[in-house]
């Protein structure tokens, strides 16, 4: 490798360092080398741009009008004006991680990779409106939306009358041990049998929205999927966050993006494994209750006016 420079970073060539990190999910001795910077320069570098963006988060990342219905349902027949309450889809995901070899085992997740276990909202346009990142790959989702809905302030709790697409008070769940995934409606001949079944398959065509923000951030963004650079849990966190940051910047400036066409045409599915791995908080039998009467409530007007 040729003598870097010992030069100083300007602002551009700072936001280049961390867009070439992230964005290629080269090592960093490849960055040092396109750019002739020490790995020192480079990684402090990578730290300062993403703390610069963790500070623009709260104006890029945040709750949308939890009174307006989506578009994306407006003008989907198959899906107003049965889930025009509701305001964002819900999931959690796998980023990848690095940790020190006494910690790895709470990062190792059940794919047996080191991860990160995060936690997002979306609303029907693909942008991010809440980011929960940094738990270890080992929690389960039902503990890290726990950790979340306990976080005052935090948590953009959809207001009474409006739903988010999963299953919690205040969520909107699908019908267990039925066809759900997207996958197992291709085909004319794999039409819907029944209420739940139908109620399902237009639930998850509206929840594919966060599938579909995880696979745009992913794609772009290749450092999530791995190898993480050995930074600390903070900077890893931090990195999550600015990436989500660019991400909503990108959708609400470049709506014609190559990135948001390709999911637009259904080019990132559901990572089904995921799925099946789903766990859910425990809620109150009232809560039960009144969220499985307002399901079967749509899915019997589904039905009625689909025969």
């Amino acid at each position: 490798m040729q003598t870097c420079r010992a030069t100083r970073v300007g602002v551009r060539e700072s936001v280049a360092i961390f867009l070439t990190t992230v964005g290629f999910a080269s090592r960093q001795r490849t960055t040092c080398e396109r750019f002739q910077h020490s790995l020192e320069t480079v990684s402090r570098h990578v730290k300062k741009v993403a703390k610069a963006l963790c500070k623009l988060a709260p104006e890029l990342i945040k709750p949308p009008d939890m009174y307006a219905c989506s578009t994306k349902i407006m003008n989907d027949p198959l899906l107003y004006p049965y889930f025009k309450d509701c305001v964002g889809a819900i999931d959690g995901t796998l980023i990848s991680a690095w940790a020190p070899a006494n910690n790895q085992a709470s990062f190792r997740s059940r794919k047996g990779e080191l991860h990160q276990n995060v936690l997002a909202v979306c609303d029907f346009n693909l942008m991010f409106t809440f980011i929960l990142a940094g738990w270890e790959g080992s929690a389960n989702d039902a503990r890290v939306l726990t950790d979340a809905l306990r976080r005052d302030g935090n948590f953009p709790w959809p207001p009474e009358g409006t739903k988010l697409v999963l299953q919690f008070s205040g969520f909107l769940a699908l019908y267990r041990q039925h066809r759900y995934h997207i996958n197992a409606w291709r085909g004319a001949m794999f039409d819907p049998r029944d209420r739940e079944e139908l109620f399902n398959k237009r639930h998850s065509r509206l929840r594919n929205a966060i599938e579909r923000a995880f696979g745009v951030l992913k794609g772009r963004f290749p450092i999530l999927k791995g190898p993480m650079p050995r930074y600390s849990i903070r900077r890893q966190v931090n990195i999550v966050i600015a990436c989500c940051v660019l991400h909503n910047w990108l959708r609400a400036n470049y709506q014609d993006d190559e990135y948001f066409r390709r999911a637009e045409r259904g080019e990132f599915d559901p990572d089904e494994a995921a799925d099946d791995a789903r766990q859910i908080p425990q809620q109150s039998q009232q809560d039960i209750v009144a969220q499985s009467e307002f399901r079967d409530m749509l899915a019997a007007s589904m039905w009625a006016r689909r025969r």
